[in-house]
């Protein structure tokens, strides 16, 4: 029985953080514009499946962590050195389109509240907001590395 609780609690759980995420992503109509920007507003659809599937791959991952070792099986088919590179590359790219898509979520959230704005007027900044917000961008991609680079987001087994 106590199992059957657990279940439950793990699934509601799991529904209310997909439902705030989805709603986050709705309200601020970020796949929207996404499709906008890129002329491509007829694959609207298939972005928005691509976001639930890569959701969907990050729950998978993240509770079943059998599924992490996957590449063990992958690494026999490929030679010594390559799966190296190839898991570089891999990573690489993957680090890249997740950066742009948190970056972007994070400046369509900013203005959607109309937070930049109002604090410019408010300070009386008039010149340089695109200085700025690199800046911040810059600031935060700094910190992440030097981060990961020190080891603090070594996974606990």
């Amino acid at each position: 029985m106590r199992y059957v609780v657990l279940a439950v609690v793990g699934i509601c759980a799991g529904a209310l953080v997909a439902g705030g995420l989805f709603t986050v992503l709705l309200s601020v109509g970020l796949i929207p514009r996404f499709a906008g920007k890129t002329h491509t507003n007829r694959k609207v659809f298939l972005y928005e499946e691509m976001v639930i599937l890569g959701a969907v791959a990050g729950i998978i991952f993240s509770v079943f962590p059998g599924c992490q070792t996957w590449g063990e099986a992958a690494r026999s088919f490929l030679p010594g050195g390559m799966w190296e590179v190839c898991g570089t590359v891999l990573l690489a790219v993957y680090g890249i389109f997740a950066g742009i898509f948190v970056g972007a979520l994070a400046l369509a959230i900013a203005e959607m509240l109309d937070s930049i704005p109002i604090f410019t007027r408010r300070i009386g900044f008039r010149h340089g907001l695109g200085i700025v917000i690199l800046a911040m961008a810059f600031g935060k991609m700094c910190g992440s590395l030097y981060y990961f680079a020190h080891g603090w987001a070594a996974v606990v087994k």
